[in-house]
Formats: structure tokens, C-alpha cells, sequence
């Protein structure tokens, strides 16, 4: 597997190189975001993952990640930054990213996150859309949708919401999104799974449907009509 890895901090960058290296990922690392740009957005390096600091100097982290996607580059993104206000966080995931992590961090985690994406699986179901209630989620698009609403999803908050629409009005436990989402264990990505929700839960009211996702306390969440809704 061959990962792009973009750090403009030589110290953090060549210690992260050298885990990955150890793990048997392939390293192109680059600490300049001119550089890392012709990188990201050249298809013939093939890369399965970029590692993306935030704050490269010349060309930002979130200006390649934009690059990208608009690319249809939609390889798996992880951004690092020392940002770690919600505001950060939603700004990166709206640019493109699968994943936001914030410094300092231990390099396992990363290593954790970085298996986590790469095990997702890349074909769509023969399906073209979930539907319920008001709203449809194109699989192929990654869309959306409620009446003539739509919004672009993040991978990751694409992967949730198909999560709740496969099974509405069902209690999902935390313990069991994390694992259809991530694949991975509670004690890693439990944090980031409360800000998705956050963020779908956004996505909702933008598109102005009347679903709600729903807490129960100590238990998980449910997506259902919102009781104004349900006479």
C-alpha cells in the first residue's frame, strides 16, 4: 500500500515515514505544500491514503484536499493539525477529508486510523439509493437528498448515514457504529464518532428534512421522524 504523506514538521515527518515504512506501507513524504501538491493531484502515483498536515507552508493542507476531490481523486484523506477547536474539525471534514486528527498524537493511533479506512470496502451495493421518510442517499453521487435539497456527504459521513438508513427507527449502539463504520475499536474512534453525528445532524437541517438522529442516553442514537413530524 502505498501512502502520500505531506508534514512540514522534519522531526514528526521522518518518525511517521519510518513507523509506516516499518509496517510495510510505501512513503512518499514531503514536508512543502507546493510540492505536495503536484504529488496529490498527479494520478500516476497511485497512492491508497494521504497523510496531510493542515498548515503546509506555500499551498495549506485543506487547498490540496479541495484539489482532489474535485479531482474525483477520492482516495482516503487523514488530516494532522494542532487545530483542534469543532470549528477546525468541521472545516477539514468539509473540505474532503475521511478523518481529522489532532496533535499531539501517538503514531499508533495513526497507524490505527489509517487500517481502519483502508479496510472499508470500495464497491457500492447494486442499490442506487436508500430512502427514508423524506430523504434519499445517492451511493453512487454520495448525495443527500430531501425533496429538491441536496448536500455533497464526506466518505465518512457518507458511511454513517448508510449506516442509519439500512436499519431507521433501530437503536445502534455506539459499539456497533463504530464497527460498521470504522472497523475498529471503541477506545480509538468513539470521540470522532460523536462529532460525525454533529456534523449529520447539521446535514439534516440543511437539506431541511424533518429525520432526526436521535440520543438515548448511555445507549446510542436512532434516526426517526422528529415528533413535531409524526402526527
Amino acid at each position: 500500500m502505498k501512502i502520500l504523506l505531506l508534514e512540514d514538521d522534519k522531526y514528526l515527518c521522518d518518525n511517521m515515514k519510518k513507523q509506516l515504512t516499518r509496517e510495510g506501507y510505501i512513503v512518499d513524504a514531503c514536508g512543502d505544500g507546493e510540492e505536495g501538491f503536484l504529488l496529490a493531484l498527479d494520478g500516476n502515483n497511485s497512492y491508497d491514503l494521504a497523510v496531510i498536515d493542515r498548515m503546509l507552508p506555500v499551498v495549506d493542507g485543506l487547498t490540496i484536499i479541495k484539489a482532489m476531490r474535485n479531482k474525483q481523486i477520492q482516495i482516503p484523506v487523514i488530516i494532522i493539525t494542532g487545530m483542534s477547536e469543532l470549528q477546525d474539525k468541521i472545516e477539514g471534514l468539509d473540505s474532503g477529508a475521511d478523518d481529522y486528527l489532532s496533535k499531539p498524537f501517538h503514531i499508533e493511533e495513526l497507524s490505527a486510523r489509517i487500517r481502519a479506512l483502508t479496510r472499508r470496502p470500495v464497491s457500492l451495493s447494486r442499490e442506487q439509493n436508500l430512502s427514508f421518510h423524506d430523504i434519499s442517499l445517492d451511493l453512487t453521487k454520495r448525495q443527500l437528498m430531501c425533496q429538491k435539497n441536496s448536500v455533497a456527504l464526506t466518505p465518512t459521513e457518507f458511511h454513517l448515514i448508510q449506516a442509519f438508513l439500512k436499519q431507521p427507527d433501530t437503536l445502534l449502539t455506539r459499539e456497533q457504529l463504530i464497527q460498521k463504520v470504522w472497523e475498529t475499536d471503541a477506545s480509538v474512534e468513539t470521540g470522532n464518532l460523536d462529532n460525525y453525528i454533529y456534523f449529520l445532524r447539521k446535514r439534516l437541517r440543511t437539506i431541511g428534512s424533518s429525520c432526526v438522529l436521535s440520543s438515548v442516553y448511555g445507549s446510542g442514537y436512532i434516526l426517526e421522524v422528529g415528533n413535531d413530524k409524526k402526527a
